[in-house]
């Protein structure tokens, strides 16, 4: 019993820390019981233990998803969990955990962020971050580096409690090098300054999409925009707010913005979604230029399962019948938009957490980001707050001002070092309007990818499969004595030795 209690702290203490609820620092301490529930432990325990962890994180920390779909938060939840444990079962129970648990974490974020269905990116350790100097590593090597920093804080504040002032200083080294090595990176260049304004129509939360609110909601948005100034350059407006049906013609929705970029002289990027046959459906950003031509286009990549489309329908169908009917096309072109005021890279709502497309958009010379999105139809305010996070956190590995806006909240103004400008509440109509920078030039991190944290990772894993034969071989070879891999000390413990 007390070790399921310890697990289901450590858990909470990780959910607690990002957001809605940031309680940033409690993330170490979640980490740090967890480092201490693998020592002296066989790989079934640590599998076990690890899941039950991930388990109390996850499921609170993603309770969106089941407004979504109530068996697939289940059903991920448990999966998801089973990926930290399998990273936990590879470590191995002594010191050598110090190597390869960080890098076994990240492995296991990055095949959350993967698969199945393209992944889940929410809720992850590097959210919990977004507010403190360690999301300067983010431009060296990305979000998964903020990942293992966190491992390595959290297993620092062990050691501390554990008076191990070696394996201390060794974490603090890490820690203080790669921060200092982010934040002293070269940073971008500033090539022009763009006013720019978000619309923000408002309207309730938690509502679902239907052909008598659609022509509602473009009108919101078209009344909220008669608050720009006459000066902006460039106008964004959230994913899929112009939504063409029977009551609302592509045409008559067309000449509505055309209008408005005419009349505000400025380039404007409206979300569009519409039917394109019986069984499919579009979700893209456009570009309208001042002249009122519509120039370019982004259609949507990264699709959200059972949201966007419905993976193994005919199973699905069985177990829900509030299943999207449409399944959207995904997009084949790259994140960005051509535009007169410059490249501006473009992850449509759902694509915002993965910070590939982001670095995508940068790669093909985006000099500003944006995250047009809709999150009306959510429960709670998991989603939006995370989506703010993970922006944040592109902002600063990419060094780059990142523009997100919904339709009815959170809608933000981000700059470079991750910092929120300006922000609007959640159902409030609003415009945010500002001066932002253009840049060129890239992070360390938009080249390299996640690969360095990815083969530190597979190296990790592999180094604690070698150490576990090597210490099974070794056992088998001597007497039935116990082998303690590291040895504990009582006065040193925080959890009873009786944790098994």
């Amino acid at each position: 019993m007390k070790t399921f209690l310890v697990c289901i702290t450590a858990g909470l203490c990780i959910a607690a820390s990002v957001p809605p609820w940031g309680w940033w620092p409690l993330i170490f301490v979640g980490v740090a019981l967890l480092d201490r529930l693998l020592i002296g432990t066989t790989a079934k325990q640590r599998f076990r233990r690890t899941w039950l962890v991930a388990a109390a994180w996850l499921f609170p920390a993603m309770l969106w998803m089941y407004d979504l779909t109530a068996p697939g938060y289940v059903v991920a939840g448990a999966l998801f969990a089973g990926y930290f444990g399998i990273a936990a079962a590879l470590t191995p129970p002594g010191r050598a955990r110090r190597f390869v648990l960080p890098g076994a974490m990240a492995l296991a974020e990055l095949a959350r962020w993967t698969w199945p269905f393209g992944g889940v990116p929410l809720a992850n350790l590097a959210l919990s971050q977004v507010d403190t100097p360690l999301i300067y590593a983010s431009r060296i090597a990305g979000s998964l580096l903020v990942i293992v920093l966190v491992i390595v804080v959290g297993q620092a504040l062990h050691s501390l409690l554990c008076k191990d002032f070696n394996a201390l200083g060794y974490a603090a080294a890490v820690v203080v090098l790669l921060v200092v090595c982010g934040y002293v990176y070269p940073r971008s260049q500033v090539v022009d300054d763009v006013e720019v304004a978000l619309v923000q129509g408002g309207g309730p939360q938690r509502t679902r999409a239907s052909a008598l609110q659609n022509p509602v909601v473009l009108q919101r948005h078209l009344d909220a925009s008669q608050e720009i100034n006459d000066d902006v350059s460039l106008i964004i407006w959230p994913e899929n707010v112009v939504n063409p049906n029977i009551y609302l013609s592509q045409q008559e929705a067309a000449q509505k913005i055309r209008q408005l970029a005419k009349e505000k002289d400025a380039t404007v990027l409206p979300g569009w979604f519409y039917l394109t046959s019986p069984t499919e459906a579009v979700n893209y950003q456009a570009a309208v230029t001042p002249d009122g031509e519509q120039v370019d286009r982004y259609d949507k990549k990264n699709i959200v399962p059972f949201g966007e489309y419905v993976p193994l329908r005919s199973l699905a169908e069985r177990f829900s019948d509030d299943l999207p009917a449409h399944d959207v096309v995904r997009g084949v072109v790259d994140p960005i938009l051509d535009t007169p005021v410059g490249p501006v890279g473009v992850s449509i709502s759902w694509e915002g957490y993965f910070d590939t497309r982001a670095r995508s958009a940068v790669q093909h010379g985006a000099q500003i980001l944006t995250n047009p999105t809709n999150g009306s139809s959510y429960w709670l305010t998991q989603v939006q707050s995370q989506q703010v996070a993970a922006n944040k956190l592109h902002a600063v590995e990419n060094d780059r001002w990142v523009l997100q806006v919904a339709p009815t909240g959170f809608s933000a103004i981000i700059n470079p070092d991750g910092n929120v400008q300006q922000s609007a509440g959640i159902s409030e109509q609003a415009v945010l309007q500002q001066s932002v920078e253009m840049r060129q030039g890239r992070t360390l991190a938009s080249y390299v990818g996640f690969w360095p944290v990815g083969l530190y990772g597979i190296a990790a894993a592999l180094a604690g499969l070698a150490s576990q034969r090597r210490s099974r071989k070794h056992a088998s070879s001597v007497s039935p004595a116990v082998v303690q891999d590291e040895p504990q000390k009582p006065s040193h413990s925080y959890i009873s030795k009786s944790v098994s």
